[in-house]
């Protein structure tokens, strides 16, 4: 075992130990909105060892997020890709997220319970340099999320992927069906103030992406050297190539793993190019009939670094499958759900 994965591990270890018995006190009461949007949100306060629910015992984890307010958006993305304008949003509820990324294993299960069909085929990587002088992508028919085409073997507590919306969607239904319980995908809203956990900055963790390794499955200096996809990596390593097992790395103030990095994650609302700021409650924005394209979050094993900052916006077609794109679940709490 590396030494950086030794020292994450004692470092998560240790978060274990503490109480969160200050948060359960401070979540009961919802945070007022600032007199004026120019006040910067107050941080929220941190979970070192959050609440959690399970619903059954092959159900995902799930760590309650609590509520809080935040400023969502930046002003400092690509030219072509906006991602403001930045606006207060207050979340007056708490509410359950996945603690990880939905594994390969679970998503099984959804599929031997429903004989669910996900689309065949997936976006993934060649193997070795093309004609422009870096690695390509080509869409395979033969690959899938139980094959997804990596160059090391696919297991079970890794993120599943080559998922669309409609199958992410598909499996939010079903366990909501089986549990009774309100699953469904997060807002982009809520996606992105459970990825930001308090911070203010680029990153969870700060504002240098050299940073990350002991956060997230970044495209890192081993990853360039596998895959050489032509764009910027971040400087150190994290310890895997390609995809990750889940919940490898540090977590964030809430508990949460891989909110950035190892696999993209699709939310529920439909992307609009500039957000609206009167919707400022955390919800799903409705979508429009036609909604052509669907906000992915968090970036991947294989995303620029720029790309991997807390604010960028992905968005694609419902039908896309590629090897970097999964989801998690969240869930509202009912009759007064506190975790354990």
């Amino acid at each position: 075992m590396s030494s950086l994965r030794i020292l994450v591990r004692r470092a998560a270890f240790a978060a274990t130990l503490l109480t969160c018995s200050s948060w359960l006190s401070a979540a009961s009461t919802p945070q007022s909105a600032p007199a004026a949007s120019t006040t910067p949100a107050a941080a929220a306060v941190a979970v070192p060892n959050p609440p959690r629910l399970r619903d059954c015992p092959d159900c995902p984890e799930m760590v309650i997020v609590p509520p809080g307010q935040f400023d969502m958006g930046s002003n400092d993305g690509e030219k072509t890709r906006p991602e403001g304008p930045i606006h207060r949003v207050t979340l007056a509820r708490a509410f359950a997220l996945g603690r990880t990324e939905v594994t390969v294993a679970e998503f099984r299960r959804f599929i031997a319970a429903t004989g669910h069909k996900v689309p065949p085929g997936c976006r993934v990587q060649e193997t070795a340099i093309g004609p422009r002088g870096r690695v390509e992508w080509r869409d395979d028919p033969s690959k899938g999320w139980s094959d997804p085409g990596f160059s090391e073997p696919l297991r079970d507590d890794m993120p599943v992927v080559c998922i669309g919306h409609d199958d992410a969607e598909a499996y939010a239904r079903w366990l909501a069906s089986a549990t009774g319980k309100p699953y469904r995908l997060p807002s982009e809203a809520e996606w992105e103030y459970a990825a930001r956990a308090g911070s203010t900055t680029p990153f969870p963790w700060g504002s240098n992406s050299d940073n990350g390794c002991p956060h997230a499955n970044l495209y890192d200096r081993s990853g360039r050297q596998h895959l050489d996809f032509g764009w910027s990596f971040v400087d150190c390593d994290d310890g895997f190539r390609e995809l990750a097992p889940v919940g490898q790395f540090l977590p964030n103030a809430f508990g949460l793993y891989d909110m950035i990095g190892n696999a993209w994650e699709w939310t529920a609302d439909c992307h609009r190019e500039f957000y609206d700021p009167s919707f400022d409650d955390g919800g799903v924005v409705p979508p429009p009939p036609d909604c052509q394209r669907w906000t992915v979050r968090g970036g991947g094993w294989m995303t620029r670094p720029s790309r991997q900052r807390v604010t960028f916006r992905g968005r694609d077609p419902k039908a896309t499958h590629y090897s970097y794109f999964g989801f998690r679940v969240a869930r509202d709490l009912v009759n007064g759900e506190t975790g354990h």
